[in-house]
């Protein structure tokens, strides 16, 4: 197999019927052995009758159904799983993205990228709601982690078979896919591709993402700099805090000792124990991550 294209799917009725022809329109003078795996993540409307029909007309259409609804970083993990072509490149179904841009994808591919993901430079939705929130997330993003990519929420990307067999997403981890392929070693860039505004159906995404997206921002970071480590960032905090709890202890004992002060009723007295407290706990918490590792 030359070729896997990964589809998640959602409510997406109106657009699938097109989807499929331009797919096929694009793919079919490549002359490639392609595939197009779609996954239906518990679709409430015909989404999943209309992709059934189209599996049983095209034998390259392969159906997975979700029993409900469990995100687009789901249906992308689920179609990796199942994908067969030396490259995967994901798509959304909403028709947004462009079909039409994937063999510019492909040929920076064949340049000997691992990565190549899609910049929406012209993209087509709201500069409030859409647009503004995700140039600071992706400024923020890319100070946190040190890859400079524009734009991560453009699902248009393709990817080598093997650097995608080597990711595991949960959560919203599909928006850090370049983040995660740098850290596991992927040569990647960028290609501008086309965004068309959104015809039938309404976008899954909102500003209440926002903090999901930064709670597995603190993932990837963890992830990227201490996994195999875990005690370089627990113990260090805790030697930091435990030391801190010592040294206010040793002052409050020469207070006792050699001035003859009270200490017993000092909120100074619980602050030390609470510090030398919370050292050894985060020690312990770093010792476990070590033996977890290993």
């Amino acid at each position: 197999m030359d070729l896997s294209i990964v589809v998640p799917v959602y409510n997406e009725e109106e657009n699938i019927p097109a989807l499929y022809d331009q797919l096929t329109a694009v793919l079919e003078p490549l002359h490639l052995d392609y595939e197009i795996i779609c996954a239906d993540d518990g679709s409430k409307d015909r989404s999943f009758e209309l992709l059934k029909a189209l599996a049983e007309r095209d034998p390259r259409v392969k159906v997975i159904r979700f029993r409900r609804n469990f995100g687009q970083t789901a249906g992308f993990s689920a179609g990796f799983d199942y994908a067969s072509g030396e490259v995967v490149v994901t798509i959304d179904a909403d028709l947004q993205n462009d079909p039409a841009s994937i063999p510019a994808l492909l040929d920076k591919i064949a340049e000997g990228y691992d990565v190549v993901s899609g910049w929406r430079t012209n993209r087509q939705d709201a500069y409030l709601s859409r647009k503004l929130p995700s140039r600071i997330a992706n400024w923020l993003i890319s100070r946190t982690t040190g890859v400079q990519v524009h734009d991560r929420g453009c699902s248009l990307r393709a990817h080598r078979l093997q650097v995608v067999k080597e990711m595991r997403l949960y959560g919203e981890l599909h928006r850090f896919i370049p983040d995660i392929a740098a850290w596991i070693g992927a040569r990647m860039a960028e290609v501008p591709v086309n965004h068309r505004p959104r015809r039938f159906g309404k976008s899954k995404y909102g500003l209440g993402r926002t903090l999901r997206v930064i709670l597995d921002l603190i993932t990837v970071r963890f992830l990227q700099g201490y996994s195999t480590r875990p005690i370089q960032i627990f113990g260090k905090w805790g030697l930091i805090l435990g030391a801190l709890g010592f040294l206010l202890g040793l002052w409050l004992t020469f207070e006792k000792l050699a001035l003859g002060h009270s200490i017993g009723n000092r909120p100074a007295l619980v602050l030390s124990l609470l510090l030398m407290l919370m050292g050894v706990q985060l020690v312990s918490i770093g010792l476990l991550g070590e033996i977890t590792i290993r």
